[in-house]
């Protein structure tokens, strides 16, 4: 066989799409809708078995449904632009938040007037405002996050607050090795209240609330298949095709753009996007050089619960200085009780603790010390989740956009929370991002 007729063989047996997207969670949902509505064709692969990325559920056999994480939608997100069938799968809920202070007491999230300042006391308050002197005179020069908090609230406040203890148990790392850009991105509410001009227009619009515009809304209560469905559906009739539980071997050129190595198939294309991890990225498509940018593993406990619950709120952060975990989210107020029996989520960043069991311990024994649950306890299950998301640690933006730039001299589009090492809280930030990023020539 002469080469011409080995290369159209070989052309023949890959299957041919305009665009590859890596990834289906909401970044790689998006690209897909944009890129289908332009009139490409469009594969979407995931080594996961399921769409939706890292929003995941599990359900026990007892009914029980829980997520990965702590996850609300809006009725006004951009998301919905793309898929509105989402709209009638979400359940409307009215989640309320607090936080486990390091005084023992659920106050407000994320900061308390009353308990943080004007509970320290007189002597204490004049220490608060004697430590923000302080900072603003004499900690302008700012190389990480704790200098950022602590030039807004002062050390005094960032210690007795929770604040700084909890900044290290999100990140994964001490505030001091925090990047600052990502501080000033993702804590830009610490100059918003240290604000007094701020403060008094929160006080006088506190009186006259009426509350948010938009509607707070769950994933359906049999979980995020019945939710991401849908926007398969949606994208599937437009030509889309989704290639899960996909083991993503090797990503080379060709004569005629990429080919994708797949576990016995063969994809090829013209653009590649990748919303997957920067590391995945790099290991697929073999150009030696591997960053250093590391991510969280995020370990979530599933409880069930019959008793004298400790506080109303249905999500509740850790700001004490003990106990490991950072997050749990009460589901049972969004979808009822089962079996009278109440029903949360505990998020736990390995670290301090590397084993469920372990972080059953640890949760347990601060919980009892701290009265958020009296009554009977009962573990129904756990989850492990590497590449939760980024360790934003000084310098990783940086390691992170030379990671990209290479990806990108190779010809791979690196996007979203985990393949643009971006920050993402909600899916109206990833859609927005995504939308952003193909946009830009």
């Amino acid at each position: 066989m002469d080469d011409v007729s080995h290369h159209s063989s070989r052309m023949s047996a890959v299957q041919q799409f305009d665009v590859i997207v890596l990834g289906a969670g909401i970044s790689g949902l998006v690209a897909a809708s944009i890129f289908s509505a332009e009139g490409n064709r469009v594969v979407v692969v995931d080594e996961y078995d399921h769409v939706g990325g890292n929003h995941m559920d599990w359900s026990s056999a007892e009914g029980y449904t829980f997520d990965v994480g702590s996850l609300i939608f809006q009725d006004d997100s951009p998301l919905l632009r793309h898929f509105p069938e989402l709209l009638e799968h979400y359940v409307p809920i009215k989640p309320s938040w607090g936080r486990l202070n390091p005084q023992g007491k659920i106050t407000v999230y994320p900061i308390s007037i009353r308990d943080d300042i004007l509970g320290a006391g007189p002597i204490g308050v004049i220490r608060i405002f004697a430590s923000v002197l302080y900072a603003r005179i004499f900690c302008r020069r700012m190389a990480n996050a704790r200098d950022f908090a602590r030039y807004w609230i002062g050390a005094y406040l960032l210690h007795r607050s929770g604040l700084g203890t909890y900044m290290r148990r999100f990140y994964g790392i001490n505030a001091e090795e925090i990047d600052l850009d990502l501080a000033r991105k993702r804590m830009l509410w610490i100059a918003e209240y240290a604000s007094l001009i701020n403060l008094l227009r929160r006080l006088l619009k506190r009186k006259g609330a009426t509350g948010p515009k938009n509607r707070q809304m769950a994933r359906p209560r049999e979980g995020f298949g019945a939710l991401y469905g849908a926007a398969v559906s949606r994208l599937e009739s437009c030509g889309v095709v989704f290639k899960l539980s996909a083991e993503m071997r090797q990503l080379h050129k060709t004569v005629c753009g990429y080919e994708l190595l797949l576990d016995g198939e063969s994809l090829g294309g013209n653009r590649i996007v990748s919303t997957v991890p920067i590391n995945v990225a790099e290991r697929i498509c073999g150009n030696g050089q591997t960053s250093a940018l590391k991510t969280i593993t995020l370990i979530t406990l599933y409880f069930s619960f019959a008793g004298e619950r400790g506080f109303p709120q249905a999500i509740i952060y850790n700001f004490s200085h003990e106990g490991s975990w950072k997050r749990l989210t009460v589901y049972s107020d969004f979808y009822g009780r089962v079996a009278e029996r109440e029903y949360f989520a505990v998020e736990v960043i390995a670290g301090t603790v590397t084993s469920t069991e372990q972080a059953e311990a640890d949760f347990r024994h601060h919980a009892c010390a701290n009265g958020l649950f009296r009554g009977d306890l009962k573990l129904e299950g756990s989850h492990v989740l590497t590449n939760a998301y980024p360790i934003y640690s000084k310098g990783a933006a940086q390691n992170a956009a030379q990671a990209i730039a290479r990806l990108k001299s190779f010809g791979i589009e690196s996007i979203g929370r985990q393949g643009g090492f971006n920050y993402q809280p909600t899916a109206r930030v990833s859609t927005i991002d995504v939308e952003t990023a193909i946009a830009t020539p």
